[in-house]
């Protein structure tokens, strides 16, 4: 249970290739290996990880924030993959219910479709479970591969303030999930 967020529980949750467990400073490690990669840290709001302490740091903000940020572990070998999760998380009124969603992954694992494949299992939860009307996430322009994920999976973009934001709403989800 994320204590932030006001005793909602959120699940592990698995997909074919991954298990999505929320992170806890027993993580600290493998969020310190992850993050040390400045190419996985470079179009987020976060220096390349440096110490343990820095990971727990990582691991506290996310631990004390209105949402969640599960860690990402792959089925078979139970190694860390990277991270996803919501933040910014405002329930109420939830006729507009909304959240950031955020993820990462380690590079040997770019291309694989595995962030696509945990997207589709963290939208419906967001959607279905958290009750959001929308959900979005920020991207500086020059992330193209994030942006075209989220394209893919029906988020709509607007430019703000130099970032690339994107949004899906609940409506535009159910419409699009229904077609498949």
């Amino acid at each position: 249970m994320n204590p932030a967020g006001g005793g909602f529980e959120f699940p592990e949750l698995e997909t074919s290739r991954v298990q999505l467990r929320l992170l806890t400073l027993e993580d600290a490690p493998a969020v310190q290996r992850h993050f040390a990669d400045p190419e996985v840290t470079r179009y987020m709001d976060i220096e390349p990880c440096e110490s343990l302490d820095e990971a727990r740091e990582i691991i506290d903000f996310h631990l004390r924030d209105t949402g969640c940020r599960w860690g990402l572990f792959a089925r078979d070998i139970g190694k860390m993959l990277g991270t996803c999760g919501y933040h910014c998380w405002k329930p109420e009124p939830a006729a507009t219910a909304e959240a950031e969603i955020g993820y990462d992954l380690a590079r040997p694992h770019w291309g694989r479709g595995l962030m696509r494949e945990v997207l589709e299992a963290v939208i419906p939860f967001g959607f279905e479970s958290m009750q959001l009307a929308r959900i979005y996430a920020g991207n500086e322009p020059p992330n193209h591969r994030s942006i075209n994920l989220l394209r893919g999976l029906g988020f709509q973009a607007e430019l703000r303030k130099g970032m690339q934001w994107l949004s899906i709403t609940r409506e535009t989800w159910a419409a699009r999930t229904a077609c498949r």
